[in-house]
């Protein structure tokens, strides 16, 4: 495909935007279908079950993304400042899709549940800004934006544990060894995050003469915010999350024990009431 004729990077952008849609609404009707604890959540909640599904995909085929220019792609590699690669263009198409799906989801949801994540929107609007960017200024290299992918890295195993937390298993092994392989992938964000900025600097000549001023602008502020506060903020609440396991992002609920619901049963029948 050709990557410069803005009629494909449309089509492919709203390809990521209809998958993700699609994942989003897939997860909620199987869920809704063989799930009696999914069924048993408020409506708030069950958004948040199906977005943290549909971002757990997103991240598996990130991390893949991010790794493969980090570690295996000699070509992006080799000129982190100026190289593009045709799979490199297609993800980069792609994220932007997904990133626009997750602002119209957050945005929609703020609006319905009456609810504000001011990091969470904060995220949200630079990962927008920052790939929508890398598309319109398009001479800028592509190790920096898919590398920044890898940074999804953690959200298969917060989807893993919020769901086995509304679900009632916080007390098994799995849920706490998910819950320590999710920390150190925060970790690894943070270690992420240092090495983006050691490669702006280390090319900071190049940079300021090939890539826009703009997306300089919004990339490097959402690179200071990733390192001061959201991937500290991040890996300090999922730490706390180990201690006392509490669903923090809807309403520090505790979670519920040995089960989906101390008030539903598995075969949907309300335990009676003892007068």
């Amino acid at each position: 495909m050709d990557y410069f004729s803005w009629n494909v990077r449309y089509k492919v952008i709203a390809a990521g935007f209809l998958f993700y849609s699609a994942v989003f609404l897939l997860c909620h009707v199987v869920s809704a279908c063989f799930t009696q604890t999914y069924r048993s959540l408020s409506a708030k909640e069950k958004v948040f079950w199906d977005l943290a599904a549909t971002r757990a995909v997103f991240g598996i085929h990130s991390a893949i993304a991010g790794l493969w220019a980090l570690l295996v792609d000699p070509v992006i590699s080799a000129q982190k400042v100026t190289t593009q690669q045709n799979w490199s263009w297609f993800t980069l198409l792609i994220a932007a899709g997904f990133f626009l799906f997750e602002n119209v989801a957050l945005h929609g949801s703020n609006l319905v549940f009456r609810t504000f994540n001011l990091p969470l929107v904060i995220h949200h609007f630079f990962a927008f800004a920052g790939f929508t960017g890398a598309v319109i200024w398009d001479t800028i290299g592509h190790y920096l934006p898919i590398v920044a992918l890898l940074l999804e890295m953690s959200t298969p195993f917060t989807c893993i544990s919020w769901i086995f937390l509304k679900v009632g298993w916080s007390k098994t092994v799995f849920w706490k060894a998910n819950q320590w392989l999710m920390i150190h992938m925060f970790h690894c964000r943070m270690v992420l995050t240092y090495h983006m900025w050691w490669v702006s600097w280390c090319h900071w000549d190049e940079i300021k003469e090939k890539f826009a001023l703009p997306w300089c602008v919004i990339f490097l502020t959402g690179l200071v915010l990733l390192t001061v506060i959201l991937n500290p903020v991040w890996t300090h609440k999922k730490t706390m999350q180990l201690l006392n396991p509490v669903d923090w992002n809807c309403g520090n609920k505790p979670a519920p024990q040995n089960g989906p619901s101390p008030s539903v049963k598995q075969d949907g029948q309300l335990l009676k009431k003892v007068s």
